[in-house]
């Protein structure tokens, strides 16, 4: 008997580089090229101001943006919160609170420190001083105060712009903004906005 020596016939396994590579391409051009332009688009049409940083423009030329502070100390300003950024305050390159503790010196000499200030600014102030005004935030850039911290500030901004209070109590009142929905967060009031809002008053 002849015995039959069968060969086995070699399978021809599919390529499957071919498919990994127009995958990878797919994927690429639907995530790192349609998404991030179809959002684009979305942002630059339906939300612009936002997208674009909330940018504030007087006669034509950025002044700042309504979601970063700014550093005002003369008389005639509202004062924001405190910043512990570095190198300078609102740095928004290096945002971050000052981590002390309550019972660090350090926080306590910078809380008494800006009080004299405050103080020094206006004599008279008898109401006890809202602890936004003499304490940073914790990213160091809130561009907001509450109505007490800005209520505190009312009499010496009127006094050092030679205006009515009740005249600053409007402008501040038009620019306090409640709750988000009426239930989150609380009441606040944009600092810059608030102080562009006041330069723009025509002169007494």
């Amino acid at each position: 008997m002849n015995s039959v020596l069968q060969q086995e016939v070699p399978v021809k396994k599919p390529a499957l580089w071919r498919p990994m590579i127009t995958l990878f391409v797919l994927l690429g051009v639907v995530t790192g090229v349609a998404y991030p332009l179809v959002i684009t688009g979305i942002g630059q049409t339906a939300f612009k101001s936002q997208a674009n940083g909330s940018m504030i423009e007087q006669n034509g030329k950025v002044v700042g943006s309504e979601l970063m502070g700014q550093q005002f100390d003369a008389p005639q300003y509202f004062w924001g919160r405190l910043s512990a950024t570095s190198p300078m305050p609102y740095n928004a390159q290096n945002s971050s609170g000052s981590n002390l503790g309550p019972t660090n010196s350090a926080l306590q000499d910078e809380v008494k420190g800006r009080i004299d200030a405050l103080k020094a600014a206006d004599p008279t102030a008898g109401t006890p001083i809202p602890v936004d005004l003499v304490t940073s935030s914790g990213s160091g850039l809130d561009p907001e105060i509450s109505p007490a911290a800005a209520a505190y500030q009312i009499k010496r901004v009127a006094l050092a712009r030679h205006l009515p209070v009740e005249k600053v109590q409007e402008v501040v009142d038009s620019y306090t903004s409640g709750r988000q929905f009426g239930i989150l967060g609380e009441a606040r009031v944009n600092v810059l906005k608030l102080n562009l809002a006041l330069d723009a008053l025509p002169k007494s």
